[in-house]
């Protein structure tokens, strides 16, 4: 007993502080999940918890104040807290991936970096406004525009869906550059609240991911034009939003996963105690969950080596002052194509996974408030395949393959 006290504080000691952190926000997400899905609230503690660990800011570079962890290692926080609390999780991952957008497309503007310091100081929340009403989920197009009065702007949004909206600090908001640019010639806003109007127009009575209260708004923002970020916003999201957005969404379907897989192994382990010399029926089922959730997260460490691979080579044209057609396009093709894949297959094979367990865990994991109750997981679940629809992400990919000349890469 002594040495494995020995051996459990040696790991403890050697386990990374940003771990450590997550760990602790986890405990106290785990705490609140169950009130946070009956509710349909913000889950409050985790967040306060996360400020106070300093983890809304870990993805930012050192040189600005941030932790600067990698991709990588925010896919890791991610998954810990899905284990935990699903809309916590969702949640950080969202906010990850608008300060993405903002580092990586506005550190070159005074007031775009100023904010950048407001948000590791204070620990901003941050959120986003893409959806739209008269255009659903496409977050490629806007019906609303940029109104530009000698520097100042003015904006109006009808969004359907602004997750934690009420929660967050910051809003970055999608339009049209301007009245007269088509749908698809967007610009993207950084709007503090103290520079925006929130209506709640609708609730969030959902069936699952039901902490994110992604509510129904109309937005009104007002401010300068250097809050708008300086690139198209199509560029933002192909760069910074969709690698982020797709591989930390998938780190939370696998987190999600690999609670209720746990949940399944342990029930399975109690049957077998109870009938020793004999495997109990859902051995098979159990062998198969494990093995597709180990190719889950096989697909994944594959994406974020490639979005990895990609950033560097971007750094590296940065460097060398290379113009865009330098850059070969079916590398930007090709990266686009793996993260819409690694949405579809990891959306799609979570919700199975998890369904598998049910099977196993049986009226244990089907009754809610046992220690092997999946339900929450597999409601939470189904919201994979509905965030930017399957659908759109399956014809998109298949318009991204005909474009693409180079040979296949091998990955998965």
């Amino acid at each position: 007993m002594a040495a494995q006290i020995v051996e459990d504080v040696r790991q403890a000691s050697a386990e990374p502080s940003w771990l450590a952190a997550t760990r602790r926000v986890a405990q106290v997400a785990a705490l609140h999940a169950a009130a946070v899905d009956r509710d349909a609230r913000f889950p409050v503690e985790a967040f306060e918890a996360m400020r106070r660990e300093r983890l809304l800011s870990a993805m930012i570079p050192a040189a600005l104040g941030g932790a600067g962890l990698t991709l990588a290692e925010m896919a890791r926080i991610c998954e810990t807290l899905a284990r935990a609390c699903s809309s916590t999780a969702m949640v950080y991952a969202m906010h990850q991936s608008q300060v993405a957008c903002i580092v990586d497309q506005g550190n070159g503007v005074p007031w775009q970096r100023e904010m950048i310091a407001r948000l590791v100081d204070e620990q901003w929340l941050l959120a986003s406004a893409t959806s739209e009403e008269t255009i659903g989920g496409n977050m490629r197009t806007s019906a609303c525009a940029v109104e530009l009065v000698d520097g100042a702007f003015r904006i109006e949004k009808l969004a359907p869906t602004i997750s934690y909206g009420e929660h967050a600090d910051c809003i970055l908001v999608t339009a049209r550059r301007s009245p007269e640019a088509s749908a698809s010639d967007q610009v993207l806003i950084v709007a503090p609240r103290d520079s925006l109007v929130l209506e709640k127009r609708g609730g969030w009575d959902s069936l699952g991911m039901r902490g994110t209260c992604s509510e129904s708004f109309r937005l009104v923002a007002v401010g300068r034009e250097e809050q708008i970020l300086p690139v198209p916003f199509a560029q933002i999201a192909d760069q910074s939003m969709l690698p982020v957005s797709h591989t930390l969404w998938a780190s939370v379907w696998i987190g999600i996963t690999a609670d209720a897989v746990n949940r399944a192994h342990q029930f399975f382990r109690a049957q077998a105690r109870g009938k020793p010399g004999a495997l109990p029926p859902s051995a098979g089922r159990l062998a198969d969950a494990v093995a597709q959730l180990r190719m889950m997260q096989a697909r994944l460490k594959a994406a974020l080596d490639a979005a990895s691979d990609a950033s560097s080579e971007r750094i590296a044209r940065d460097a060398r002052d290379t113009c865009d057609f330098d850059t070969p396009l079916g590398a930007s093709l090709s990266l686009a194509s793996d993260m819409n894949t690694l949405k579809l297959s990891i959306s799609s094979t979570a919700l199975q996974v998890v369904q598998e367990t049910l099977m196993i865990c049986g009226m244990a994991g089907y009754k809610n408030n046992t220690d092997y109750s999946v339900g929450r997981h597999l409601r939470d679940l189904f919201s994979a395949p509905l965030m930017i629809s399957n659908d759109r992400i399956q014809l998109n990919t298949a318009n991204l393959l005909l474009a693409q000349r180079t040979p296949a890469t091998g990955r998965i």
